[in-house]
C-alpha cells in the first residue's frame, strides 16, 4: 500500500482578514467563486454534498451548483436517489467547495428545500437532450446492469424524440444556509478560518483556530 506522508504543499497565495472579508458571506462567496471560475478551474461549481441517511450514516458525493443568490444554493437531482431519500429523512445538509488554485475552501451548512415544479421544469428544459432522456432512463442509486440502462435510454429516446417532459421524480433543491466557513490556506498550517452564523437577521463572524 502507498504512503502519502511526504505529500505536502505550502499554502501562501492569499490571506483572509476580517476587514477584507466583510459582513456578508454571500458577497464573499461570490468574490471567491468568480475568481475560481475565471482562473481556468474545470467546473468550479462542483461541490461535495453531505447528507445523513435514515440509518444515521453520513454520505457524501459530488454534485454541481447550478445557481446561487442570497436565498441560497441550488442543485438538481433525482428525488428517489440515495441523496433524495436522505434529504427527505433529514433536510440538514452540508456543502463543500474546494478551489485548489486559490488554496481555498468554503463549507456551508443549511437546510435543503425542494424547488417548485415550475422552477425545476424551467431548468430541466434548458438541459441537453441526452441529459433529459437520462433523467428518465436512470433509476438513480438502484442496482442495474449496464445493458439494461442502455436499453432504457433507447426506449425513452424513442418515446420522446423531440420534447421531453420533466420526470415527476426529478427536480431541484434550494439549500438555505445557517452557517458559512471560509478557509484560506496559509504557511506553516496557520490557515485563516472565518465562520459566519445567522443570528436573527444578522450574520455574526468569528475566527476559528486552524
Amino acid at each position: 500500500m502507498g504512503s502519502t506522508a511526504d505529500m505536502r504543499h505550502r499554502y501562501e497565495k492569499f490571506e483572509l482578514l476580517e476587514q477584507d472579508a466583510g459582513s456578508d458571506p454571500f458577497a464573499l462567496f461570490d468574490r471567491w467563486f468568480q475568481l475560481a471560475s475565471q482562473d481556468g478551474l474545470i467546473e468550479a461549481n462542483a461541490m461535495t454534498l453531505a447528507t445523513v441517511n435514515a440509518a444515521g450514516e453520513p454520505e457524501a458525493r459530488m454534485v454541481l451548483l447550478k445557481s446561487y443568490s442570497e436565498e441560497g444554493f441550488i442543485f438538481f437531482t433525482n428525488y428517489d436517489s440515495a441523496k433524495g431519500q436522505a434529504i427527505a429523512h433529514n433536510p440538514q445538509v452540508s456543502l463543500l467547495f474546494f478551489w485548489i488554485n486559490q488554496e481555498r475552501q468554503v463549507r456551508i451548512n443549511g437546510q435543503a428545500h425542494k424547488l417548485s415544479v415550475a422552477d425545476s421544469t424551467e431548468y430541466f428544459n434548458s438541459r441537453p437532450y441526452g441529459s433529459r432522456i437520462g433523467a428518465w432512463a436512470s433509476q438513480q442509486s438502484q442496482v442495474v446492469e449496464r445493458k439494461t440502462l442502455e436499453q432504457r435510454f433507447e426506449e425513452y429516446a424513442a418515446r420522446y424524440p423531440d420534447a421531453v417532459p420533466k420526470p415527476p421524480h426529478w427536480g431541484g433543491y434550494l439549500v438555505v444556509p445557517s452557517s458559512f466557513e471560509f478557509w484560506q490556506g496559509r504557511p506553516s498550517r496557520m490557515h485563516d478560518r472565518l465562520c459566519y452564523r445567522k443570528a436573527k437577521d444578522q450574520w455574526l463572524m468569528t475566527r476559528l483556530a486552524p
